[in-house]
């Protein structure tokens, strides 16, 4: 009865509103060692933070210990009503900002993994002039996988991503971006490495490393004549393997380049080893009205326009 109380009378000032941004981190690092560096506060701070947390609200939250860490019960709804109250606050806000001439708040935005080296650098010149315009927008980038996007564009973590054009979810906006061009390398110590006409026998010859994440249909068909015998989950990984000069693989052209320039790799065959990923910034439909998102799609579609005249 006097923890229902006590929880019921909490009312969230500033103090409470830090604790429960602590508690998010935590939750979504899956603990206080991993929020270290993503909150960039001590391991003993946030501890302090969640036992503060705790007391206020009159609930045990997580579980923590040599065990490792786990939500309670009490603990996962006070995480979904902590989405609903900071998402909450960043529409009110917004909308105040709406008010104003100039434009303050935050953009969130997510990322798929190596895509600063695009050539069109729509995202990188459009976070620019956002912040010309924007001086006080405090931008936060989160480099997560595709699915990992969407959900977070859905549920209001993040007002924007940027992903692969594999398939449409209802929920969601898609504006298109660009295509990068991918093609299938080795490196200068692979034995294919000075092999002029690469064809499947050969591919099927050699070791390959495979995307362990989804792909279109055309590209499944493409990876078929390889011989898979190891993975990875981002095209960092992919590089590392290639690298290793045990292994051929796809790689964006614009990411390979460095080690093409340096004649550390070379595209095998590129006229028939090749595939185009297309990329698109989504958004959620029927979201609150946001000027620094508005600012940054504008941007946005100012320079995918221009790119495609």
């Amino acid at each position: 009865m006097s923890r229902r109380k006590e929880a019921l009378s909490a009312q969230p000032g500033d103090a409470d509103l830090r604790l429960l941004k602590i508690y998010r981190k935590v939750v979504e690092c899956g603990g206080f060692s991993a929020a270290e560096v993503e909150l960039n506060i001590s391991r003993a701070a946030i501890s302090m933070a969640m036992n503060d947390l705790e007391t206020r609200l009159g609930l045990r939250l997580c579980q923590r210990g040599r065990s490792g860490f786990a939500l309670t019960d009490d603990g996962a709804e006070v995480y979904q009503a902590t989405l609903q109250l900071l998402a909450a606050v960043e529409g009110f806000r917004t909308r105040v900002n709406g008010l104003h001439a100039w434009l303050k708040g935050e953009l969130n935005i997510g990322i798929t993994d190596n895509l600063v080296t695009m050539p069109q650098m729509h995202i990188t010149n459009s976070l620019s002039a956002l912040k010309e315009r924007g001086p006080e927008v405090r931008i936060n980038i989160r480099m997560i996988p595709p699915n990992e996007i969407e959900l977070a564009v859905l549920d209001g973590r993040l007002h924007t991503g940027v992903i692969p054009a594999l398939k449409t979810l209802p929920g969601l906006h898609y504006r298109p971006l660009y295509a990068e061009a991918s093609q299938l390398y080795c490196a200068s110590g692979h034995p294919l490495f000075e092999v002029d006409a690469v064809t499947e026998q050969h591919l099927g010859e050699c070791d390959a490393v495979v995307p362990a994440y989804a792909q279109t249909p055309e590209v499944k068909a493409l990876h078929e004549p390889l011989r898979a015998s190891a993975s990875a989950t981002d095209r960092e990984g992919i590089a590392f393997l290639i690298l290793s000069d045990r292994y051929i693989g796809y790689l964006p052209t614009h990411y390979a380049e460095r080690w093409v320039a340096g004649g550390r790799m070379r595209a095998l065959n590129p006229e028939r080893w090749h595939y185009l990923t297309h990329y698109s910034a989504i958004t959620r439909k029927g979201a609150p009205p946001n000027p620094v998102l508005e600012t940054y799609l504008e941007e946005l579609d100012r320079r995918a326009a221009a790119h495609d005249r």
